[in-house]
């Protein structure tokens, strides 16, 4: 156990209940277990991984799985998932509105994150922007208006602090970096995904809108948000990988020609 390559592939199977040949090649990554459930009961597979750190499921190809909540463990999940080396790696995550014009329910698909994390110093000088890969950001765009459904682009603010709501000085702060959203994990997805050669995207649910006192999460407010949103956020995710797959793109590679 001296080299990375043996170590992640020991963990990744202790920590999600599969074996590494039941990955697929396209890797969903969800911070909620009923994300998982709703996963497994389309696709009408079993769960794995219960009372383990991270739940999953395996279908057409694609494996679901939940890592928790922040930054540190998303970076973890990034690092265990190299061990399948995966074609593609999609974040479907919740974040809060920083904008007067977004709303709960709305899709937010980050072009940047901002790293205000921590966790992705580890990995890179805090001056390397935090990006996604082009090719799957550009699958899950089409994949939404093939839905119907619209969605924002903007920058994303990664923090790894959790209650900051009542604090003014920080809110000034959010305002002043011009993100359109807020979240934990994002930036140290793209930046441990670059690091361990994975390509790497994200499509946000706005969840709630923490800058108006109003607009905080609260327990009704989120079941009301999982009621009406998290299908079609977790819709658009599995035909996001879906449509990727069956193109035979290369998400690492893509280069437009005339």
């Amino acid at each position: 156990m001296i080299t990375k390559k043996k170590i992640v592939e020991d963990w990744l199977p202790r920590y999600t209940g599969l074996k590494l040949k039941e990955f697929g090649q396209y890797i969903l990554l969800v911070n909620f277990t009923n994300y998982v459930q709703m996963f497994a009961d389309k696709f009408g597979v079993p769960v794995h991984g219960q009372g383990l750190p991270m739940q999953s499921a395996s279908a057409d190809g694609i494996t679901i799985v939940n890592f928790g909540i922040g930054s540190p463990m998303a970076a973890t999940a990034m690092d265990l998932l190299s061990a399948v080396e995966p074609k593609a790696v999609l974040f479907l995550g919740k974040c809060g509105g920083l904008k007067k014009k977004t709303e709960v329910g709305d899709l937010i698909l980050p072009i940047a994150a901002i790293r205000s994390e921590g966790t992705s110093d580890q990995y890179l000088p805090p001056e390397i922007p935090a990006l996604p890969s082009f090719a799957l950001q550009r699958s899950i765009s089409s994949t939404i208006i093939k839905h119907q459904k619209d969605y924002w682009t903007g920058t994303i603010y990664t923090t790894n602090r959790r209650v900051w709501e009542h604090d003014d000085d920080f809110k000034n702060k959010l305002l002043k970096s011009r993100a359109m959203g807020i979240d934990m994990e994002t930036a140290t997805i793209f930046v441990t995904g670059f690091v361990n050669q994975i390509p790497r995207g994200a499509l946000l649910l706005v969840s709630d809108n923490p800058l108006d006192p109003e607009g905080v999460k609260t327990k009704k407010s989120d079941e009301k948000v999982t009621r009406e949103f998290v299908t079609t956020h977790l819709e658009i995710g599995i035909d996001s990988l879906k449509e990727l797959a069956s193109s035979g793109e290369s998400v690492k590679h893509l280069r437009f020609e005339e």
